[in-house]
C-alpha cells in the first residue's frame, strides 16, 4: 500500500496562513503556531467588526441628528415620531447627512415633522 506525503499542501496551507499573517508583530509573523492562532483571532475580529460598524455608525447619525433637532426646540425621538406621522421616509444616514451639510432642507423636514405632532 502506497503512502501520502502531504508536501504540497501542507506547504500550501502554511504559506496561506503566514501570507495572512503579514504585518503581524514578532512571531506572529514568522512562527506557522503563533501565526495560525493570530490570524484566527484575527479573523473572528474582522467577522464581528464587520457586523459592529452598522451598529456603530447607527448610533453616531443618531447622535448627529439629535444634536441638529435640538436647535429647532425638539427631541430625537418626537422628530422620528413626527417623520412617521407625515409619511416622511428618510433613513438615519441621509437625516445626518443632510444635517450636517444642507441646513435649510433640514429645517423644512423638521418644521413638516413638527406639523404633524
Amino acid at each position: 500500500m502506497s503512502r501520502v506525503t502531504r508536501g504540497n499542501k501542507k506547504l500550501l496551507r502554511r504559506k496561506k496562513i503566514l501570507n495572512l499573517a503579514k504585518g503581524f508583530f514578532g512571531a506572529k509573523r514568522k512562527n506557522y503556531r503563533t501565526a495560525k492562532e493570530a490570524v484566527e483571532k484575527a479573523l473572528a475580529y474582522a467577522y464581528r467588526d464587520r457586523r459592529n460598524k452598522k451598529r456603530d455608525f447607527r448610533r453616531l447619525w443618531n447622535v448627529r441628528i439629535n444634536a441638529a433637532v435640538r436647535e429647532f426646540g425638539l427631541s430625537y425621538s418626537r422628530f422620528i415620531d413626527g417623520l412617521n406621522k407625515s409619511n416622511i421616509r428618510l433613513n438615519r444616514k441621509i437625516l445626518a447627512n443632510l444635517a450636517a451639510t444642507e441646513p435649510e432642507t433640514f429645517e423644512k423636514i423638521v418644521e413638516q415633522a413638527k406639523q404633524s405632532l
